[in-house]
């Protein structure tokens, strides 16, 4: 799980006032919700006027889109570490990739949501947002390229592992399982990786 520390109370210059109200935003999201986030609850946890994040912000989307910006980037470290302690072949990194994809939006929901809500919504319009959208993605693509073969386009096989890992991801975290019909393991459905052919040399 991403461990986010509340902002201290204190006056903030300049330079560091964005990275607190980003940092008091991620705060909200964890313990509200999204219903919890506004600009006036980021201000106060940041300890600054409600008046000072439109010195950083255009609006709620201007500060939802550098939170999502973050998410992303904390995501994409998530994969990488998680890849990084696994042993170096290209099947276990992409299955450690897939479940620390899980894990992260288990352990935070809420910052899940938004990052994929902002990021393919007409809010999604600040540069940032975008850059560390594609990082994210990029440690898939990297993970899924050994398995494309000559002639094969990368997004065919990175389409059907992202659909995988991001559609049981959504089942788990909006509880859509019927009781009758209980939901398979994360690590069983990995197993579907596995008939993923290596690329020949």
């Amino acid at each position: 799980m991403v461990e986010i520390a509340p902002p201290a109370k204190h006056t903030h210059h300049h330079g560091n006032l964005r990275e607190a109200l980003v940092s008091a935003g991620l705060s909200l999201l964890a313990s509200e919700g999204a219903a919890g986030l506004t600009l006036r609850k980021c201000a106060a946890m940041a300890g600054v006027s409600h008046a000072a994040p439109a010195h950083h912000f255009q609006g709620i989307a201007g500060l939802l889109d550098a939170i999502a910006a973050r998410g992303f980037t904390l995501f994409a470290d998530a994969m990488e570490a998680e890849a990084a302690n696994g042993p170096d072949e290209p099947r276990a990194r992409l299955e450690a990739i897939c479940l620390a994809y899980f894990a992260f939006a288990k352990a935070n929901p809420a910052l899940y949501d938004l990052m994929f809500r902002q990021i393919w919504s007409l809010a999604g319009k600040e540069p940032e947002l975008g850059r560390a959208g594609a990082r994210a993605y990029g440690v898939l693509a990297a993970a899924c390229a050994p398995f494309v073969a000559d002639g094969v386009e990368p997004a065919t096989i990175e389409t059907q592992v992202w659909s995988l890992i991001h559609g049981y991801s959504a089942l788990v975290l909006v509880e859509r399982i019927d009781s009758n019909r209980p939901l398979a393991s994360v690590e069983d459905l990995l197993g579907l990786l596995r008939r993923l052919d290596l690329k020949t040399a």
